[in-house]
């Protein structure tokens, strides 16, 4: 008996009905052509997209961090080198401008936690009108430049402004207080500035939250805060860690609100950056120093995501 009279049950009659029909394989190949072009004409716009406008920037910006510069032969120099590299490795000045703009990343990102997070809650608690009506007025300032918002600030600060004005007319001072140009009127710039993009974060985790299980743990005695620690925040962490990694990117590359609260006295990464370009016209350094910026901030984040990975994969098991 050959292998085309196999009893059904036989190991031949297994390995004939596992194998496909060939017919049916070609005859699906032009729909799944099509499918698989559809798929690259939604990928190939998005990634030349990303290569036209930010690939080839950067690249070009490490070209121009490699060259010389001489101001009196012109400039930017056609030879190559590293120097502008080893200079900010090893110089003091540098070193203190990039402590100083994480130091300020981290201040922002960590305020930005304290007060974005428990708003998010609230608003995701309050019922409507109410929580449509103060979510807009939440995010409304995203609608507005981040320039003139901080303009409003250093309105605010300044020594004749709204808050010297009030701290004198309730005698709580005696002299205008110098509060632009400092590192705490760049804080509180910045944290207006991002705790909105904190509170979008935690709102998108709220969205998933499951209320049964903060209810069940209420029945079972637990109290408001022990229901918040150990229930709602673990389900919320992702949108916290996601919010957190935005401003914390966002404040370490920040120009406007650093250059116009903080001024000449208050350097960081940026406004040196700007400076380098537009002020001494040293383009090759002033591109190094963005350079540096950009590995620092995928190295810290990069480092962040991993141990975050780490912890939660040890936590689930």
């Amino acid at each position: 008996m050959n292998a085309a009279t196999s009893r059904p049950g036989s190991p031949g009659a297994t390995e004939a009905a596992a194998m496909p029909d060939m017919k049916a394989v070609r005859a699906m190949s032009p729909e799944a052509a099509r499918h698989r072009r559809a798929g690259w004409a939604l990928v190939v716009p998005a990634t030349l997209y990303f290569i036209v406008l930010l690939a080839v920037p950067l690249v070009l910006t490490f070209v121009l961090s490699l060259h010389g510069f001489d101001a009196n032969l012109g400039g930017v120099l056609p030879t190559i080198s590293l120097q502008h590299y080893v200079d900010i490795l090893t110089d003091s000045y540098f070193y203190e401008i990039f402590l100083r703009t994480l130091l300020l990343s981290a201040g922002v990102t960590l305020l930005c936690v304290l007060v974005g997070v428990p708003e998010a809650y609230f608003l995701f608690r309050m019922r409507d009108p109410w929580r449509s009506l103060c979510l807009v007025l939440v995010l409304g300032p995203l609608l507005i430049s981040v320039v003139v918002r901080t303009l409003g600030w250093s309105i605010l600060l300044g020594r004749e402004g709204l808050v010297n004005t009030v701290l004198a007319r309730l005698g709580l001072i005696d002299h205008p207080l110098q509060m632009l140009f400092t590192m705490g009127a760049v804080t509180v710039a910045l944290v207006h500035v991002l705790v909105p993009l904190m509170v979008l974060s935690v709102w998108t985790s709220l969205t998933r939250l499951d209320p049964a299980v903060a209810n069940a743990a209420r029945s079972l005695g637990a109290g408001r805060a022990t229901v918040m620690w150990r229930v709602v925040l673990p389900q919320i962490t992702p949108g916290i860690l996601s919010g957190s990694l935005i401003v914390f990117a966002l404040t370490a590359s920040a120009f406007a609100t650093p250059a116009l609260i903080g001024g000449r006295r208050l350097k960081v990464v940026a406004t040196t950056a700007y400076d380098e370009f537009l002020g001494t016209l040293n383009w090759p350094l002033g591109a190094a120093i963005a350079i540096v910026l950009l590995v620092v901030n995928v190295a810290i984040i990069s480092g962040y995501n991993r141990a975050l990975e780490k912890r939660f994969t040890r936590r689930l098991g």
